[in-house]
């Protein structure tokens, strides 16, 4: 990226590449409607740099005498935009050609290449947004279910940064009493409390726990859960993927061994992206291609976070199903006895003896399918549901500040309660909120924000 430079005018395609009704060109800059008052033409002849903040115009983009594209105008003035410089958007038809064209044109002008990520950059230096909010705008973009996005939107409008904030404020005014009491140690005792001192530290320290603790589930709500569908074949594995995704993803046929290779989808469960994989049956091998299937499924049951594993309510359990029983020992699994519409033949006894959790359905009926989404909802929160609309942390780069910050706090009570020096107090304090500053991006390094917005389109 380039060093800080928010001098220069910055262009790119904001919409996915491909056809579509609409493609956005957006430009950021001081010189953004000096560049497009060069390319565009209304009817009324006025230029886009005399139109008011906020209103949108028709016209064209010519380059020269050439019609380039029709198009809408969108004008957003400094320091009212996302930016918090002057920002253009020209909606053009969707192709890919107009909206290159129309680009290449703009760069001509005086506008260059914007990096991945630099319009919210640029919103972070320009103090529109901290940096905690700027990495929400990722978490928006790349949410997999409503409450992912939700969590998301709550963190953009800053819940994240004002519980944050509440905290440093606590921590400050701490740090303030300390500093007092070590600069003028003969008026320690009326410049500091040490009960409010460590009421303040115990408080900072329990609710950095209470983020802390809900980084797991916020993980879950951003990452989503890895979970794997395995059992011999013909066991009704590809009807239970189709069952839960409610519609035909996998091949179903009354022939053992349809699906050779695994077949994934994310699912929305009650908010819970679930990465599922419908797996190959585990079955002997009959070649290479088969062998190599088996040995994939396995290799996806050992990464999976739980396991779905099928039996045939209709058939009596089989030496085959026993081995993958045992392959399964130490996993979190779920047992389905499928095929309830079907006379029922299986030891059901021996399966509830041999797994926690077990639910009988029939993916064919779609069936108790409600049942298995249940309980995978119970496994994910172990009974502790934390809903979207709280401050949940689920960014590493979030969690390892807080991790931090927490130790020092918890190191700083542990002082006080010992009756360590103020200075030892003092520096924990400091050091502690240094990592919740370099949360937030009240302090930064370059390869910081480089590694952050790269992870980000370019356009956005």
């Amino acid at each position: 990226m380039h060093k800080y430079n928010i001098d220069d005018t910055i262009a790119a395609i904001s919409t996915p590449v491909g056809e579509g009704g609409i493609g956005i060109v957006r430009l950021s800059g001081k010189d953004a409607l000096a560049i497009v008052d060069k390319i565009f033409f209304s009817e009324r002849k006025i230029k886009p740099s005399d139109f008011k903040s906020y209103t949108i115009h028709y016209g064209l983009i010519k380059n020269g005498g050439e019609v380039i594209d029709e198009v809408i105008l969108t004008v957003m003035c400094a320091p009212r935009s996302y930016t918090k410089e002057d920002v253009v958007e020209i909606n053009c038809h969707g192709g890919i050609v107009a909206l290159r064209d129309v680009l290449d044109l703009v760069l001509v002008n005086g506008a260059r290449l914007a990096d991945p990520g630099e319009f919210t950059k640029r919103a972070f230096l320009n103090g529109r947004i901290d940096l905690a909010q700027a990495e929400a705008v990722l978490d928006i973009i790349r949410a997999k279910t409503d409450s992912a996005l939700k969590i998301g939107l709550g963190q953009l409008k800053g819940a994240l940064s004002a519980e944050l904030n509440k905290i440093r404020d606590v921590l400050l005014d701490i740090l303030t009493q300390l500093e007092a009491s070590i600069d003028f140690p003969e008026d320690a005792n009326d410049t500091m409390d040490f009960l409010i001192v460590c009421v303040g530290l115990r408080e900072c320290d329990g609710r950095l726990k209470a983020m802390l603790v809900s980084s797991k589930r916020g993980r879950i709500f951003r990452e989503g859960i890895h979970a794997v569908i395995c059992g011999k074949p013909n066991v009704g594995k590809s009807s239970l993927l189709n069952a839960l995704l409610k519609h035909e993803r996998s091949i179903v046929t009354p022939v053992a061994g349809t699906t050779r290779d695994a077949i994934e989808e994310i699912i929305d469960i009650k908010g819970i992206p679930v990465r599922i994989v419908d797996t190959a049956g585990m079955l002997n091998p009959r070649g290479l291609v088969e062998k190599k299937a088996v040995q994939r499924s396995k290799k996806l049951i050992a990464q999976a976070d739980i396991v779905v594993i099928l039996f045939d309510g209709s058939r009596k359990l089989s030496a085959q199903d026993w081995d993958i029983i045992r392959s399964l020992k130490g996993k979190q699994a779920i047992a389905i006895i499928n095929k309830i519409d079907l006379k029922q033949k299986i030891e059901k006894e021996k399966i509830v003896k041999q797994f926690v959790h077990t639910i009988s359905l029939s993916a064919k009926k779609a069936r108790n399918i409600n049942l298995l989404e249940d309980k995978i909802v119970e496994l994910v929160y172990k009974g502790k549901v934390i809903g979207p609309e709280s401050v949940v942390v689920g960014n590493l780069r979030h969690v390892s500040c807080l991790r931090e910050a927490q130790i020092l706090i918890a190191q700083a009570v542990g002082s006080v309660d010992n009756k360590a020096s103020i200075e030892l107090i003092a520096q924990d304090v400091k050091d502690s909120l240094g990592y919740l500053d370099e949360l937030l991006g009240k302090k930064f390094s370059e390869d910081l924000l480089d590694k952050i917005f790269s992870r980000f389109c370019i356009g956005k």
